[in-house]
C-alpha cells in the first residue's frame, strides 16, 4: 500500500521550518506503511564540498576512526555528523567516488545511501513517527523534501529496501506501486553501466530516470519517457538538486492528491497528509490525471 509525502517550498522564509513540516505529513501515513520509513531532504549546499549519507548496522564502530582511515589512506580530508545508524561524510567535491571506492573495499558495512550537494537521505526499519524522531527530521532545514512509509510486499523488510532510493548526485525516488517489467528493464541499465544495491523494483525506476538524465534529460523530460518504459501500477515523486516531479502511470489505480499555493507544492498520497500545510485552506488542491508529468524547478 505505502504513504508518500512531499514538500516543495517556494518561499524561502518556509525553509527553517521544513523539517516540521513534513514530519507532520510522514505521520499521517504510518498505517500505509509501518514497516519502514524514510526521508530525503534538500538542504544548503557547501561551497566546494559533496555530501555522502551512509549507513551502518554497527555504528559505534564502522564510524569510528572512518575520518582517520579516509584521510591515512585516500587524502581526504573530510567531517562527519553521526546520527543514529546514519551519518553525514562531507568530503571535498570530486572526491565522492575515490571515497566510495575506499569504503567499498575496507568499510564493506557501510552503504552510501545518497551523495550530492544537498541532499540527505535517512531510512530504517520501524514505525515511521519513530524513524522520523530517530534522525530529527523535525529539526531539518531546506528548500524540498519526501517521504515514504512502506508496507513490504515484493521484498524483504530491510533498511536498503525502504525508500528513498538514490541512483545519482542529488537524486531520489519513492514509489507507491509495482512495476512489472523489472528484471528486464534492470539487465539493460546493467548493460548500460548502472549499478544496485537492492532487487527492489523501485530502485530499478530510481536508476531508469537517472540513466536518462545522464543523456541530457532534464527531470520532466525523463519522467515523459517513462511513461513509454515502465510498466505497472506506479505513483512516483522524485527530486532532484532543484527539482520536484510527480507522475502517475496510466491506469492510476494509486490514491494521490496535489496541492499548491504562492508558498509552496504538496504531494501526498491522501488529503489528510496535507492539511496541516500553511494556506491550506486557500489552495489549489487536485487529483493528478493519468500519465501526466508535474515538474517544477527552481
Amino acid at each position: 500500500m505505502c504513504g508518500i509525502v512531499g514538500l516543495f517550498l517556494k518561499d524561502a522564509a518556509l525553509e527553517p521550518k521544513l523539517g516540521s513540516l513534513v514530519e507532520t505529513m510522514l505521520a499521517t501515513m504510518c498505517e500505509r506503511g509501518p514497516d519502514s520509513a524514510g526521508f530525503a531532504v534538500y538542504g544548503a549546499p557547501a561551497a566546494g564540498r559533496t555530501k555522502m549519507t551512509l549507513q551502518s548496522a554497527s555504528p559505534e564502530t564502522d564510524f569510528a576512526g572512518l575520518r582517520d582511515d579516509l584521510r591515512r589512506i585516500t587524502g581526504v580530508d573530510s567531517s562527519l555528523q553521526v546520527k543514529s545508524t546514519h551519518a553525514v561524510l562531507t568530503v571535498p567535491s570530486g572526491m565522492a567516488d575515490v571515497v566510495r571506492a575506499e569504503l567499498r573495499a575496507a568499510h564493506p558495512g557501510i552503504r552510501v545511501m545518497s551523495v550530492g550537494e544537498t541532499i540527505e537521505i535517512y531510512k530504517e526499519v520501524g514505525y515511521p513517527t519513530g524513524v522520523a524522531a530517530r534522525f530529527d527530521l523535525a529539526s531539518m532545514q531546506g528548500t524540498h523534501a519526501i517521504g515514504h512509509t512502506r508496507m513490504a510486499t515484493e521484498s524483504a523488510v530491510t533498511t536498503l529496501g525502504a525508500h528513498p532510493f538514490s541512483t545519482g548526485p542529488d537524486q531520489c525516488l519513492v514509489h507507491n506501486g509495482s512495476l512489472s517489467n523489472h528484471n528486464n528493464l534492470r539487465r539493460e541499465l546493467v548493460r548500460s553501466g548502472m549499478t544496485f544495491e537492492t532487487d527492489n523494483d523501485s530502485e530499478v525506476a530510481a536508476a531508469y530516470l537517472t540513466w536518462r538524465m545522464q543523456q541530457g534529460m532534464n527531470l520532466g523530460a525523463a519522467l515523459e519517457k517513462s511513461l513509454g518504459d515502465l510498466d505497472g501500477f506506479f505513483n512516483f515523486v522524485v527530486g532532484t538538486r532543484d527539482g520536484f516531479g510527480v507522475i502517475r502511470d496510466p491506469i492510476a489505480c494509486k490514491p494521490a492528491v496535489m496541492a499548491e499555493t504562492g508558498q509552496w507544492v504538496a504531494f501526498g498520497s491522501e488529503y489528510r497528509a496535507l492539511v496541516g500545510l500553511p494556506g491550506i485552506e486557500q489552495a489549489r488542491v487536485w487529483e493528478p490525471e493519468p500519465a501526466t508529468v508535474y515538474f517544477w524547478e527552481r
